[in-house]
């Protein structure tokens, strides 16, 4: 038996064709969005808009799925007829809005150029100022909502930019009878769904994007959306009453679909989640498993026993029961920007290629620790986790006359690795256990020199998933425990997935050099972050070039 996973990223879609009996990958296929810049929708008149047309989507859904059967075909074993299931990850928090027949407006042509009519994908941050209204009252009249969220409710989410759409684009708000988060429409697409009303919702977006909660009866009620704006209360009578975990299929493959993708009608749909989610799966999430998920952003996922209560953990993305991974609180946490950052640097400032990392990176591993007397901010694209700000942005401190490319190239790794353990720090003082640290995303797979410095700034072991398609392969692990080839996830997870043989160990003199870094670091974070807003930086300059000075002793 093979199951399919299928992973629509930020620039991308992928399928991967999986075998259940081990998780060998039989053939996969990458289908480029064409639309915008990098599939991306932009407005030069506003860098923080960033969406997707519906219509990559579908034409990347059919020919990405094509071609991994193509792919698998040519191996022995194999035929289309043997795929039991079917698993969908998308990027999230990505609504979109449809009409009465769960039709995205912008596959009509009267909406097709407008940009509040397309998905507004994950990293789209119009909406600041909506979720700094959603906190603020929730924090005076609901504050159970976002308790659960780190009490700071995020412009990347769900409501934030339903409401800033309808206050920016009230025409378009108003022709839309629903939205609908990608995670949830891929699959309803190809199960024939035909209702925005009857689209079965994930409880991964649900609960960590869209302040779902069952102890509240699910979406937020009516009288707190009223406050915000009417339309949202009425709104939620045409999104949905209940969210599910992966244990419930979204459905089974329709007969149209079928026809297009050459799959058995009628083989099950594995509810929707999103990437990093079914990451952490392909990865091998358990209790005292941390996984990272390293792309353009980071996002960090931890699980916890049903059994156990989970507290309140100021600043990550969510504690929700179901999510991720079936019979346990699902942690989210994570960075607005790792790989975008450094493509920023390299194809932006450097004005440079795939080459161009290569070389800056074979030129800062030759660098110590400390060694360029730089300290860098990863705040880019905002702050995720743990100050939960998208209106803070990257910082350099250090440089000189004498400062290269490449020396600011670790620096900005060294940021994120920074980042990364503030954000463990954080949750393992709120007593969520972490025994071992799994990575997966191209940048973990084929970057050692990033791989040892979070292993030296962290002080924790770094392993790598196995599978270079980890977001795919957790999709398709999914599938394959709905489709009855593993009784369940901890089963299926045994069975399909893995991790890789090199493991990058904390060097202690690397790591005796961060930590001195990293309380320098802290201090510019908390006040520029707004944590300690006495905080005297007039000695960070001096520091930093103290430790310049004994790592080139």
């Amino acid at each position: 038996m093979f199951t399919l996973g299928i992973d629509f990223g930020t620039n991308s879609v992928r399928a991967l064709v999986v075998r259940c009996r081990d998780g060998a990958e039989f053939g996969s296929a990458v289908f480029a969005y064409p639309s915008g810049q990098q599939g991306v929708l932009l407005d030069p008149r506003d860098h923080h808009l960033a969406r997707q047309h519906p219509g990559d989507h579908l034409l990347g859904l059919e020919r990405c799925v094509c071609g991994a059967l193509a792919a698998a075909a040519r191996r022995r074993g194999f035929s289309p007829g043997k795929v039991v299931g079917i698993g969908v990850d998308t990027t999230g928090s990505s609504p979109i809005p449809v009409d009465a027949a769960n039709r995205p407006l912008a596959l009509q042509p009267k909406w097709r150029r407008n940009l509040d009519a397309q998905c507004w994908l994950w990293k789209d941050h119009t909406s600041v100022a909506e979720a700094t209204e959603i906190t603020a009252l929730a924090a005076r009249i609901r504050p159970g909502f976002i308790a659960k969220c780190g009490n700071t409710y995020s412009s990347e989410w769900f409501w934030s930019k339903i409401l800033h759409c309808r206050r920016v684009a009230p025409d378009v708000f108003a022709a839309a009878h629903s939205w609908v988060e990608l995670a949830d429409w891929i699959p309803s697409v190809l199960a024939g769904i035909g209702r925005p009303e009857d689209v079965v919702r994930g409880v991964c977006c649900a609960g960590h994007k869209a302040l779902y909660g069952e102890e509240w009866g699910g979406l937020p009620d009516k009288a707190f959306l009223r406050r915000l704006d009417p339309a949202l209360a009425e709104l939620r009578d045409r999104l949905y009453a209940r969210a599910h975990d992966a244990r419930t299929p979204a459905g089974k493959l329709s007969p149209d679909w079928s026809r297009r993708l050459g799959l058995p009608a009628g083989i099950p749909i594995a509810i929707g989640e999103m990437d990093v989610h079914y990451g952490a799966i392909g990865c091998g999430v358990a209790e005292g498993t941390l996984v990272k998920v390293i792309g353009t952003s980071t996002c960090d996922c931890a699980v916890v026993s049903s059994a156990k209560r989970v507290p309140d953990i100021p600043g990550i993305c969510g504690i929700v029961p179901g999510a991720i991974l079936p019979g346990f609180h699902g942690i989210e946490a994570g960075q607005s920007a790792v790989g975008d950052i450094f493509k920023w640097w390299v194809e932006t400032v450097c004005d440079g290629d795939a080459a161009t990392h290569a070389a800056l990176t074979r030129e800062a591993a030759r660098q110590r620790p400390g060694e360029s007397g730089l300290l860098a901010l990863d705040w880019n694209n905002g702050n995720r986790t743990v100050l939960v700000d998208p209106l803070l942005t990257g910082l350099l401190l250090g440089q000189t006359l004498y400062t290269t490319k490449a020396e600011v190239y670790r620096a900005l790794i060294e940021a994120t690795a920074f980042g990364a353990r503030a954000i463990l720090e954080r949750i393992k003082a709120y007593r969520v256990p972490v025994k071992r640290i799994v990575c997966a995303g191209g940048i973990a797979e084929k970057n050692p020199l990033l791989m040892q410095i979070y292993a030296d700034i962290t002080g924790c072991e770094m392993q790598v998933a196995g599978s270079s398609q980890a977001c795919a392969l957790g999709a398709a692990v999914s599938a394959a425990v709905l489709a009855g080839a593993h009784r369940d996830f901890p089963a299926a997870q045994r069975a399909m997935t893995s991790v890789r043989r090199r493991r990058y160990r904390p060097i202690a003199s690397h790591r005796r050099a961060y930590d001195r870094l990293y309380v320098l670091y802290r201090r510019v974070h908390d006040a520029f972050g707004g944590v300690d807003r006495s905080a005297d930086l007039s000695s960070v300059m001096k520091e930093l070039l103290a430790i310049k000075r004994a790592a080139r002793a």
